[in-house]
């Protein structure tokens, strides 16, 4: 069964930090670009960051330039978002999902996605 599991979502101070992770299970995460979306509470879905499959090439929103990284490790089979300098505007339910088609922002290009994680930055 293919699956994805996320965890790390918590209640965190606006300035404060989390890795986000998502391991995949039921299929191997070599050959799919991954990314993460978030959808804050009233808001669409969007896009936060995607990694290529065979060279690691990164993307990011305009939003979280600069403050969150996403990374993989095949050998774990799990995709990681770091996210530091966090505020309230990144308050939101937080996805990963993969794809055969290559690294895009483009929600439509995504076939598995996981089941989210809450991230909420609050004092």
């Amino acid at each position: 069964q293919v699956q994805f599991i996320e965890s790390g979502g918590a209640l965190v101070q606006p300035g404060g930090s989390l890795r986000l992770s998502c391991a995949a299970s039921g299929f191997t995460l070599d050959y799919y670009a991954i990314a993460w979306f978030r959808q804050a509470p009233g808001k669409e879905r969007e896009g936060v960051s995607c990694i290529s499959s065979s060279d690691g090439n990164t993307y990011y929103a305009d939003s979280v330039k600069g403050r969150f990284t996403i990374s993989r490790d095949n050998a774990r089979n799990t995709v990681y978002l770091q996210m530091n300098t966090l505020n309230p505007a990144d308050t939101a339910v937080y996805y990963c999902a993969a794809t055969t088609i290559g690294a895009t922002m483009l929600e439509d290009e995504y076939d598995y996605w996981g089941q989210g994680t809450q991230v909420t930055v609050s004092s």
